[in-house]
């Protein structure tokens, strides 16, 4: 019997969590056919000698709503294993959007996910209103990979209430028409809905994204079409924290009671230091709810190619708005440096949390690797015996402005990050692709986990972290037949070296639409990513194949349009 592939020699880690085993995996019309020993020839073989073939990778948190239209591979997430990208996070998403109201859409997504409004007006050609018509407008593009897709709260709003939707609760009758196309797009394949109640989350002019000013009772009543519709998740940025007496949120109280009372999967990032308590409890009650993690800590990247925290000072404006050669320049001028560096340290920075506020030299690390622990401004400049400002100009002039900066938030210690990721009410995905792409480079959370606490650390097994990556986010997300190696699923595969798999070092280019400028980070060790049984990616470079799908929920179909 012929075969279209066959992955010959390999350890199978199937993503149950099961024993590794020693197997061939045969793949024919892109569906897994046979595993374990196969005789018959493929079309196309790799050996996987000495290699792990696992499920492809499942990025459940991502952003890759508007970058799905001008980045056919999926990038930088196609480098690190992920074969199965779910966009439509937090609310944001493209559609529902009327044609003359782009722009409402856009002005959620600016500035709370830091996507350009300038490439997405390059990039986008807006050829949908509903979004059963942006679902149809993704499955016509070329892909690497696979997307699905959650319909955001926010685009309903605007749908529905134009402007208001950023000020105001809405009628009855406007609720009933983000009903009516939240129904459509269930319909068509969407696969949960999602809204943000975070206080992070802001328009441009500093106003609440529009899924912030909804009630209560308008949220509960979109859920609760998703529970009659829908086997989807919902998903959200929950609100801030404001604990009661019982030591429970007063938003968790809700929360609890709607996926009691809907019985629908609701998922949340339990990130930065956060328990799974909550979750454990609700489970415990009969609930269905997840949390998404991180392996790292979520943490902001600094570099002179793309932001500083000192841009916000007028000194460093003056300097930072040159082209690089001036930079250079100027910052070797003994004035100008001194008044650089007074600023820094002096400056208002008009915030005492959050992006623009003035850095922390003890907590800010030069990345010297991109997954092992690396020194902190502070140490190097004491080493050197120089104020740290004056440190990452020195360090930016040595080494041609190409050096990077991390500052990590809500770190948990190693116990507490391996409870969360072991818990079974967690999946490691929250990768946030797509969006905040100057500065953050979370895409590598996937060759971080196994380069670090799997290698390095020991505190995690292959069939452990595997099983995190894959058929926990596609169970989450009803992906029925992704994550796991199995006959007759889809054959998502990802092939690597574990004993050399691990992120690389982050570049600048500048591919957005425009030539803005992003963050990229590849990977090593991987020696090849299979999706839907055709070799997309080969010793981590693309290949010319593009047989990535959308994949809709609940049987769905395109729309009449």
């Amino acid at each position: 019997m012929g075969f279209d592939l066959v992955v010959r020699n390999g350890t199978v880690v199937d993503g149950s969590g099961g024993p590794r085993q020693r197997a061939d995996v045969a793949v024919a019309a892109g569906r897994i056919v046979a595993i374990g020993k196969i005789d018959g020839q493929g079309r196309e073989e790799i050996d996987a000698e000495g290699l792990i073939v696992a499920p492809g990778f499942v990025d459940a948190h991502t952003h890759m709503d508007a970058q799905v239209f001008w980045d056919e591979l999926g990038s930088t997430s196609c480098y690190h294993g992920v074969t199965t990208a779910v966009m439509g996070n937090c609310g944001f998403t493209l559609a529902p959007a009327r044609p003359a109201e782009t722009a409402l859409v856009v002005r959620n997504l600016e500035r709370a996910e830091d996507i350009s409004a300038e490439a997405m007006a390059l990039g986008i050609d807006w050829t949908w209103s509903t979004f059963a018509e942006y679902l149809d407008a993704v499955e016509a593009q070329r892909k690497g990979i696979n997307y699905a897709g959650s319909i955001g709260h926010s685009a309903l709003r605007t749908w529905a209430m134009g402007d208001r939707a950023f000020s105001e609760t809405a009628t009855p009758a406007e609720i009933e028409v983000m009903a009516a196309e939240l129904r459509s797009g269930l319909a068509a394949g969407a696969v949960g809905f999602s809204t943000s109640r975070s206080d992070s989350h802001l328009t441009g002019d500093n106003r609440p994204v529009a899924s912030r000013q909804a009630s209560w009772d308008e949220l509960v009543t979109l859920v609760g079409i998703m529970s009659r519709e829908s086997n989807g998740c919902f998903q959200l940025a929950p609100e801030t924290h404001h604990y009661d007496p019982g030591g429970m949120a007063d938003y968790e109280r809700r929360l609890q009671e709607l996926a009691l009372s809907t019985g629908v999967a609701v998922s949340y990032g339990v990130i930065g230091g956060k328990s799974t308590q909550f979750i454990d409890e609700t489970v415990a009650l009969g609930g269905r709810m997840y949390g998404f993690t991180h392996c790292r800590g979520v943490s902001e990247v600094q570099s002179f190619l793309t932001h500083l925290r000192f841009d916000v000072l007028p000194e460093w404006q003056e300097v930072r708005g040159k082209p690089l050669e001036a930079q250079r320049l100027l910052l070797q001028d003994p004035e100008v440096r001194a008044r650089l560096v007074h600023a820094a340290h002096h400056g208002d920075y008009g915030s005492a949390r959050g992006p623009n506020s003035k850095p922390n030299y003890g907590e800010l690390r030069v990345i010297r690797s991109a997954y092992l622990p690396n020194p902190t401004v502070a140490e190097i400049a004491k080493e050197r015996g120089v104020d740290p400002v004056e440190l990452m100009i020195d360090l930016a002039l040595e080494e041609d402005f190409d050096v990077f900066f991390q500052q990590f938030f809500g770190l948990e210690n190693d116990e507490q990050m391996i409870a969360l990721l072991r818990n079974p009410n967690t999946a490691m995905t929250f990768s946030d692709s797509g969006a905040h792409v100057r500065s953050i480079i979370d895409s590598s959370i996937q060759s971080h986990l196994l380069a670090y606490w799997v290698r390095e650390r020991g505190l995690l097994s292959l069939e452990e972290a595997i099983q995190m990556m894959t058929s926990r986010p596609a169970k989450i997300w009803n992906l029925n037949d992704r994550g796991l190696l199995r006959e007759g699923y889809a054959a998502d595969i990802t092939i690597f070296d574990p004993d050399t798999v691990a992120p690389g070092l982050p570049t600048v280019i500048h591919d957005l639409p425009g030539g803005s400028a992003r963050l990229f980070q590849k990977a090593e060790g991987f020696k090849a990513t299979i999706v839907n049984g055709q070799i997309f990616m080969r010793d981590g470079e693309p290949t010319a194949a593009r047989a990535g799908q959308l994949l809709r929920a609940n049987g769905g179909r395109r729309s009449a349009a």
